[in-house]
């Protein structure tokens, strides 16, 4: 396994010794291709993913614009879903990616979308 990958595997494993997600209060996991994003509501009592959107649902592909832009739309669709479930409160894990660029735009628009963190 290459550096890069190996460093953010351990930057994971820090974040998740700190946070876990329940089922009132589901952990917001962020996954970064090159290409795409995808988000995941996890609740890690009971091993499940509660909802997940991705910048490869027909909605979003569908629209112009750039990889940036397309994260905010996750984060917003992100948002709409968990609303439907009823759960406002998450606990944001952003994977080992700095807090910056597509990652902070699924944040962004997740909070726009009336999630908090």
């Amino acid at each position: 396994m290459n550096s890069k990958v190996s460093a953010r595997q351990k930057i994971r494993y820090r974040i998740r010794k700190k946070i876990s997600g329940s089922a009132q209060k589901p952990r917001l996991s962020v996954f970064r291709s090159n290409k795409d994003i995808y988000v995941q509501l996890i609740d890690d009592a009971s091993g499940t993913t509660i909802a997940s959107a991705s910048s490869r649902e027909k909605d979003i592909a569908a629209q112009k614009g750039n990889k940036v832009d397309a994260s905010k739309k996750v984060g917003e669709a992100i948002a709409k879903k968990s609303q439907e479930l009823g759960i406002k409160n998450v606990v944001f894990d952003r994977s080992g990616y700095l807090y910056h660029g597509r990652v902070k735009a699924v944040a962004d628009g997740a909070r726009e979308g009336g999630l908090e963190f």
